[in-house]
């Protein structure tokens, strides 16, 4: 593995483990969170996404002070290097302060406009994916790899939505994977079901608009573990922008990428 990309490596899964514990402890007292809303009533924050971010960005600028960073909740700061971090400190946010398990913490490194690096830490279900350019993709340690015969037909489905997608477009979406033959499901975290394409528990992701910070981690995954992802741009300013997510193991790509009209 190229020297730059495993020093970064080892950092992104331990600044995701020590981010992913700080969320747990704040996970276990939100009750005394203050949720504030941003673009509408169902997309939230609170002090812990942005305490486990300036955590991340801190461990970041100690070790490598001339790479860029990208995060959810304090932007861009642009770097000197051929690398920049993206990242989503809680990703899941919803059901973070509602109590649910279904929220993460997503750590990549983009170099040249590609993910070289993937981290995703669900502390609730104490479980870690690792993913690197030519390296393979783990969970907790061991590798994962999709199943080349799983289909739509014969697994499950995962797909997400927010308000930028129109409700019509939703239901066109479930009404397209059911017609198919196939099953959905959905968990409030993108990352996390990225993470779950890698590890096999789902056939593959789509969902029409997602920012960098919650599919570049994942997206590493599932190219390593043996997936596909449609093209992610992050060349300039395109990196702040949201676009098309889909992830998916062979078996269920052609299905799925006519159901998402890509």
């Amino acid at each position: 593995m190229n020297p730059q990309i495993s020093q970064r490596l080892t950092l992104a899964e331990q600044a995701a483990r020590e981010a992913g514990a700080k969320a747990l402890d704040y996970f276990n007292r939100r009750e005394s969170l203050v949720i504030e809303t941003k673009r509408d009533a169902q997309d939230v924050v609170s002090i812990a996404d942005r305490e486990v971010e300036l955590l991340i960005r801190a461990q970041i600028a100690g070790r490598f002070p001339d790479d860029g960073f990208l995060g959810e909740e304090f932007g861009l700061q642009a770097g000197d290097s051929d690398y920049t971090w993206v990242v989503d400190p809680i990703d899941g946010t919803s059901p973070f302060v509602n109590g649910m398990p279904n929220w993460c913490v997503s750590i990549a490194v983009i170099h040249q406009g590609q993910p070289v690096i993937g981290a995703i830490v669900a502390p609730c279900q104490q479980e870690c994916f690792i993913a690197a350019r030519g390296a393979g993709a783990t969970l907790n340690g061991k590798p994962l790899r999709v199943d080349p015969t799983r289909t739509m037909q014969n697994h499950v489905t995962g797909f997400g939505a927010n308000s930028h997608v129109p409700p019509e477009r939703v239901g066109e979406i479930a009404a397209g994977i059911t017609a198919a033959g196939g099953n959905f499901f959905r968990n409030g975290s993108g990352a996390m079901m990225l993470a779950w394409v890698a590890a096999g528990r789902l056939v593959g992701y789509y969902e029409p608009y997602m920012h960098a910070w919650d599919c570049l981690a994942g997206y590493c995954l599932v190219n390593e573990a043996g997936g596909w992802t449609h093209p992610f741009n992050t060349a300039g300013d395109h990196l702040l922008r949201g676009a098309p997510v889909l992830a998916v193991a062979p078996g269920a790509r052609e299905a799925l990428t006519q159901i998402a009209q890509l």
